[in-house]
C-alpha cells in the first residue's frame, strides 16, 4: 500500500541526526515537527519484562502470536494508553540502541500480506519493538530481514507513512525505508535523515552543494574594481535555508561535517541542540495545507507545523534529554535511575516556559 494525501499526519516534518563527542560518547536525536501531539504523549519508560503488542488488535488470521515480552528496558517520547499498547516515536534502550520514526510522505509502502515465516507488525509499533528486543544495529537489521513484515493495517483509523533510523555504541547509523519495491536498509548511513524523498535521493543531492565550505571566500575583482570581503560566512553561500526536507537534510549534513563536536556529553548535547535549531520550524512559517485525518487522540491542533520538541540521547550514559518549543530548558531522565522499576513510568513534557531568575521574580 502506498499512502495517499488523505492519510493522517502527512504534513509532518522531522529531522534526525547522529553525532559523537570528543571523549567517545555516541549521540542520536531528532526534531519532531508537526501541528499536534497525540493525547497522552509523554516521556515514557518501559521496563524489562513489559508485555506489549506488535499489532493493535488480535491478528486477523488468528495464526500469529502478536504479544511480546521486552528483553530490554527502553525510554523515549511516546504513548502508553492501555496495558499492552506501547508506542515510542523515538527512544533509547538499556543497551545503548537509539532510534526513531520520521514521516515518509507518499513513498511509504507496506505489504498487504505477511511474508512466510515472519510476524506482521503495524508501523507505529516498530520503534518500541526493536528497542525492546535488539541490543545493536546489527540485531535490528536481522530482525527486520528475517522476523517481521510491516503491514498496511490501520491503527487508530490510519496507516502512517513512516521510515526509520537507528544508531548504537559502534557509531553506525542505518536508515530503514519501506519502498514500493521492498524494504531497503541502508547500512553505514551518514547519520542524517529528514523526510521524503528517499535516503538515496538525499545522499546524491549533496553533490549539488559540494562547493560549500567553512572558510570565507577572498575578496572579489570584477569589472576592474577590487572588492574587499566585508562579512563572514561567505563559504556557505548557496546553503539552502528553507524548511523543506531536502534543505534540512543538506543543512544538517554539512553542519555535522564542519561543526565542532562537544568535548564531553554535556557540551555535546549543547552543541547538538544548536544543529537542530538550524532545522527547527518556527511556529507560523509552515502552514499546514493538508490537515489529514485528525483522530480523537490528537490534541492541541494548530494550523502550522512547528518543532514541538527536540530530543537527544546518549548511548553510553543512557540519558534521554529533551526541550520543547515553549520551554528551552533542557530536561533529562536516566535509565540507570529507573532500572529498579517494574512498571512503565511517564514524565510530562514540561512545555510551560521555564526561566531562571537571578535577581528574583
Amino acid at each position: 500500500m502506498t499512502t495517499t494525501p488523505h492519510d493522517a499526519m502527512l504534513c509532518a516534518g522531522c529531522s534526525a541526526l547522529s553525532w559523537h563527542t570528543e571523549d567517545g560518547k555516541h549521540l542520536w536525536g531528532r526534531n519532531l515537527d508537526f501541528n499536534r501531539l497525540a493525547e497522552g504523549t509523554m516521556v515514557t519508560f518501559f521496563p524489562t519484562g513489559t508485555i506489549y503488542r506488535i499489532f493493535g488488535t488480535e491478528d486477523p488470521s488468528g495464526t500469529q502470536e502478536i504479544r511480546r515480552t521486552a528483553r530490554y528496558a527502553a525510554a523515549g517520547m511516546g504513548l502508553y494508553p492501555t496495558s499492552g499498547i506501547a508506542i515510542l516515536y523515538e527512544g533509547i534502550n538499556s543497551q545503548g540502541l537509539m532510534g526513531g520514526q520520521l514521516y515518509y510522505r507518499t513513498l511509504a509502502h507496506y505489504s498487504a500480506h505477511c511474508r512466510p515465516g515472519t510476524t506482521p507488525i503495524q508501523p507505529p509499533f516498530l520503534v518500541y519493538h526493536l528497542l525492546a528486543q535488539c541490543a545493536t544495529v546489527e540485531e535490528v537489521v536481522q530482525v527486520l530481514r528475517k522476523e517481521l513484515t510491516l503491514v498496511d493495517r490501520p491503527f487508530w483509523g490510519t496507516v502512517p507513512p513512516l521510515h526509520w533510523t537507528f544508531s548504537d555504541r559502534t557509531g553506525e547509523s542505518i536508515v530503514v525505508e519501506p519502498d514500493e519495491d521492498g524494504l531497503h536498509i541502508h547500512r553505514s548511513a551518514i547519520g542524517v535523515m529528514t523526510n521524503s524523498p528517499d535516503y538515496r535521493w538525499h545522499r546524491l543531492n549533496l553533490l549539488n552543494y559540494a562547493g560549500i565550505r567553512d572558510l570565507d571566500h577572498d575578496g572579489l575583482c570584477i569589472c576592474g574594481d577590487s572588492l574587499t570581503q566585508c562579512f563572514s560566512g561567505s563559504g556557505a553561500q548557496g546553503l539552502p535555508g528553507d524548511w523543506s526536507s531536502p534543505a534540512r537534510f543538506v543543512r544538517l549534513a554539512l553542519l555535522k561535517e564542519h561543526c565542532l563536536p562537544g568535548k564531553d556529553e554535556a557540551s555535546g548535547i549543547a552543541a547538538m541542540l544548536h544543529l537542530f535549531q538550524s532545522a527547527a520550524f518556527p511556529l507560523g512559517m509552515v502552514r499546514v495545507s493538508q490537515p489529514g485525518h485528525i483522530t480523537e487522540q490528537d490534541s492541541g491542533v494548530v494550523p502550522f507545523d512547528y518543532t514541538v520538541y527536540t530530543s537527544i540521547m546518549c548511548a553510553e550514559s543512557l540519558r534521554y534529554y529533551w526541550t520543547t518549543y515553549e520551554n528551552q530548558r533542557v530536561q533529562c531522565i536516566d535509565l540507570h535511575h529507573l532500572s529498579n522499576r517494574d512498571q512503565p513510568v511517564q514524565f510530562p513534557l514540561g512545555r510551560e516556559p521555564d526561566f531562571l531568575y537571578l535577581t528574583g521574580n
